[in-house]
């Protein structure tokens, strides 16, 4: 039985059309008002079935105007409540940090927090969000279209969107979406980290690139730029993990018994540091392999292949391994086979020898999630599959 201070949960099925996010729209401002918080599910697939499973008949505290899955990089993805102050706390602090509210263009999935906040901040802002079309999958054509719809030329506000770096690296492909990018005052970046290379190009190609940390438990972006959003407190703790304290908070886990805010700060399970003010993420404190005893720190590993020519992405697991326990393997993206000397070269430049992969895995294309994240776990399966 639901009590006074607690409503239903209701499933939505997540907008992707510009007809669906116009009739959500006021659905998610009642949310934001407090009224019947909202999941909302993949169209298909077993991740909606699951979702489906774990809030049938739930309720939550009536100041919860979202529920959002995090991103299950690792395959453990949990539900997150997210109240309507921190969601609104989270959309004004960005165009606060931005130089004020503008028009959206959305580019990335309404099933995570990173397209719910193109939504919410449209809905601040007061201006309808233009929908880059996914009928073909994110495509250069695609968002040159969505771009021009926003018709910059001739209209006011600044105007923004929300990448995560796969999408920034097929456009700075394309010369037409170079210039489409060219239109935008600010393009957020983040979701996962991006190279040095990447981000080098999108300036070279003189993009306004702004880059984002923060998770489904922060509402989204909540640094920028490695500078805290208005509001928001970075600490970094004696173990190097990252935590953050301010309006942005989520409530906690459904059907968890205790909010892992405690005295107002969220600890993360990334490790990183502060230097002149500006917070640099490392790797994440659970994305570490352990080989021949040595800790290696997989996203160290990653952040200097992802910088090799060639590679368009790359995520580095560990693999079953009879004499050291696991072995460090490094899965690329990439139009043509990486040689391992190569990738060895380059990293015995920069990492202990002992970190340096031991194989190096070739394929078209990463398996991603729908938050834009890589699916480390598909990853890993590949991996250790491959390695039989």
């Amino acid at each position: 039985m639901t009590s006074a201070a607690s409503s239903p949960l209701e499933l939505v099925d997540a907008p992707s059309t510009t007809a669906e996010v116009s009739a959500f729209l006021p659905r998610l401002s009642t949310a934001l008002e407090g009224e019947a918080p909202l999941l909302a599910l993949p169209r298909s697939g077993p991740e909606r079935e699951r979702l489906q499973e774990l809030a049938q008949g739930v309720a939550v505290a009536r100041d919860i105007a979202l529920v959002v899955p995090t991103s299950g990089s690792t395959g453990h993805p949990r539900l997150a409540l997210l109240s309507a102050a921190a969601l609104r706390a989270s959309a004004d602090s960005t165009h606060t940090a931005l130089g004020g509210p503008g028009r959206w263009l959305l580019a990335l999935p309404t099933t995570h927090i990173a397209g719910l906040q193109v939504l919410i901040r449209s809905l601040r802002s007061g201006l309808e969000p233009v929908v880059v079309s996914d009928s073909d999958g994110f495509t250069a054509t695609s968002f040159v279209d969505a771009v021009g719809s926003l018709d910059v030329a001739s209209s006011e506000p600044p105007h923004y969107t929300a990448l995560v770096p796969t999408q920034l690296q097929r456009l700075l492909n394309d010369g037409a979406a170079v210039e489409a990018l060219w239109q935008l005052d600010a393009v957020l970046v983040g979701g996962a980290a991006a190279s040095t290379e990447l981000l080098a190009r999108a300036s070279a190609s003189g993009v306004t690139v702004v880059t984002t940390y923060g998770m489904t438990e922060t509402c989204g972006g909540c640094v920028y730029d490695g500078v805290p959003l208005p509001g928001v407190d970075i600490a970094i703790a004696d173990d190097r993990r990252i935590s953050i304290a301010g309006p942005v908070l989520f409530d906690g886990y459904l059907n968890a018994q205790h909010s892992p805010v405690i005295n107002g700060w969220f600890s993360t399970a990334d490790l990183g540091r502060i230097v002149d003010a500006v917070l640099h993420v490392d790797s994440r404190a659970d994305n570490v392999i352990t080989s021949g005893g040595v800790k290696v720190p997989a996203e160290a590993v990653e952040q200097v292949v992802l910088d090799m020519p060639g590679i368009n992405a790359v995520v580095v697991v560990g693999v079953p391994d009879a004499e050291w326990g696991e072995h460090v393997v490094a899965v690329v993206a990439a139009d043509v086979a990486i040689a391992l000397d190569a990738v060895r070269a380059v990293c015995l430049d920069k990492l202990p020898r002992e970190w340096l992969p031991r194989d190096v895995l070739t394929l078209e294309s990463l398996p991603m999630l729908p938050s834009g994240k890589p699916d480390r776990a598909a990853i890993q399966h590949i991996a250790g599959q491959l390695a039989r």
